[in-house]
């Protein structure tokens, strides 16, 4: 073990916190790059590019529980997180590197099969980011003692990660989704296999002292939770496939030239996500935990879930200009921020702490049952023929979110746990 673990410094909390940022990283380029590039390369037609987003969420159906509950149980490579992030990592940035080279691929398994191929490469990389995510974020509670330190890990966790997420989209943006991708797979890679050489693992965890007052699960408030979080899901979800077709259609002038439309959508996306990503990653540290602990968790999450919708539902009839789509865009960040950090801080009063493992892996579920769903979204544009109506159907699934959420009850008094005292300092 070296002495950075030891004393617990400040570089070695950044260096546990960089396989989480890998992954993070890969996802935003994924959000970012994906659609775009299917659209304008490889010219698929939106249904068909829905199918594709649909390989993902079927990888983390599995992927998050199953690697969850093993990494518990494992140990080889000297870890038991240390695997699955090298292994998730590696692949993770090959998968990367091979976005815009799908047309490659397919040559050479013999041309003609370009949506299987952009299938596969979609399903191994989200695949691949699911079964390095469980373990990047266990690994910083497998390392740090309880109390301050533990959420001093989970804060360097959230800031390092945050801010390079919003790094990949002004790099998309500023410089083009290719060099985001070239200078991506270098990222995710580095950031996922060096540490592991920095950090050790110690085989043998000591008995958490929660775990004797671990509670029983909350089955009938988990699936309301889980279902208001499903329908929020289901609309930032489709947003982020689905979105690069308002922009050709509302934002780009008609009557430009073919390849200076696709780089404005391009760098429209690319400044939009980040724009989003930036308020959803300062947020919860500057206004969020304050307001939970005046009106509560819930009334909180479903009051910034309601404005998301209601920014739809703006974006709909209002964004016709890069402009007002980045405003609008800055405000749905609201509900964003509150998407990402407060519902597992909900959730987790809710469960047996003794499995929080398998509960975050349920947890994701919400996550990507919902995301399969969006493909249907894909089909309903396609028949209308009026991409207005993505965010629409954005707005109306956010809205019926924040009134699920609602039904749902917070425990009175309660403290933020770890993961959500992590977001909010």
């Amino acid at each position: 073990m070296l002495d950075m673990q030891k004393r617990l410094s400040n570089f070695f909390y950044a260096t546990m916190s960089l396989p989480s940022t890998a992954m993070g990283f890969a996802l935003c380029i994924q959000i970012s790059a994906l659609s775009w590039i299917l659209s304008t390369k490889f010219g698929l037609e939106i249904h068909q590019i829905g199918v594709v987003w649909a390989a993902g969420p079927t990888a983390g159906i599995l992927g998050q529980v199953l690697i969850g509950l093993i990494s518990d149980k494992t140990w080889f490579w000297g870890g038991r997180r240390r695997p699955f992030i090298l292994i998730g990592g590696t692949l993770a940035a090959l998968m990367v590197f091979l976005l815009p080279r799908i047309d490659m691929v397919d040559r050479l398994f013999g041309g003609g099969h370009i949506l299987a191929v952009a299938i596969v490469i979609a399903l191994v990389l989200d695949l691949s980011i699911n079964v390095s995510f469980n373990p990047t974020r266990s690994i910083i509670a497998d390392l740090t003692p309880e109390g301050e330190a533990r959420t001093k890990g989970y804060t360097w966790m959230q800031t390092i990660s945050g801010f390079w997420g919003v790094m990949a989209y002004l790099v998309g943006a500023t410089f083009g989704n290719e060099t985001l991708i070239t200078l991506g797979a270098i990222i995710v890679f580095a950031f996922s296999v060096l540490p592991m050489f920095f950090i050790k693992e110690q085989r043998e965890l000591a008995l958490q002292a929660d775990n004797a007052a671990a509670t029983r699960a909350d089955w009938g408030q988990l699936w309301r939770i889980y279902i208001a979080h499903g329908f929020s899901w289901l609309g930032v979800q489709s947003m982020f496939v689905y979105t690069y077709g308002f922009i050709q259609t509302h934002i780009v002038p008609a009557g430009l030239p073919e390849a200076q439309a696709n780089l404005m959508s391009g760098q429209v996306i690319a400044y939009s996500f980040a724009i989003l990503n930036t308020v959803g990653f300062l947020l919860p540290a500057l206004v969020l935990g304050p307001v939970a602990k005046r009106i509560g968790r819930v009334s909180t999450q479903a009051l910034c879930v309601a404005i998301m919708a209601g920014a739809y539902f703006a974006i709909a009839a209002y964004a016709r200009t890069p402009l007002m789509l980045y405003v609008l865009i800055a405000v749905a960040g609201i509900g964003w921020s509150a998407i990402v950090s407060l519902p597992f801080a909900i959730m987790s009063d809710k469960v047996d702490k003794s499995r929080m493992g398998f509960f975050m892996g349920v947890f994701n579920l919400s996550v990507v049952l919902p995301q399969l769903m969006s493909t249907g979204v894909g089909y309903v544009l396609k028949d209308v023929g009026n991409n207005s109506a993505l965010y629409v159907i954005c707005g109306g699934s956010l809205a019926i979110s924040a009134a699920l959420w609602l039904l749902v009850r917070d425990r009175s008094g309660a403290t933020l746990p770890l993961t959500a005292r992590a977001a909010a300092h």
